[in-house]
């Protein structure tokens, strides 16, 4: 695993997790802007009891709030799916 999933996974943390996955995405973009500066291209499966209540949108705020520093510098793009352990069952 790249270290940077692994400061991601730790970022997210704070989330309380019962579900999370992190899938490099990065190679499938080769050559764009973005992977050019060095942010990479992720895809995020996440499953929190923290969401409950949430809409999406604050749901992938949360989750930007939790990445922010990363989201500068180490992440150009993010796909995310966020779900409540109702929303799987």
């Amino acid at each position: 695993m790249s270290e940077r999933i692994s400061l991601m996974k730790q970022r997210l943390a704070v989330l309380h997790p019962l579900r999370l996955e992190i899938v490099d995405e990065s190679h499938r973009h080769a050559g764009h802007a973005g992977a050019k500066a060095g942010g990479g291209h992720y895809l995020l499966q996440i499953t929190s009891p923290d969401f409950t209540g949430k809409s999406k949108m604050t749901r992938h705020r949360m989750i930007y709030s939790a990445l922010a520093e990363m989201m500068e510098r180490d992440i150009h793009a993010l796909t995310i799916d966020a779900k409540t352990p109702s929303e799987i069952e």
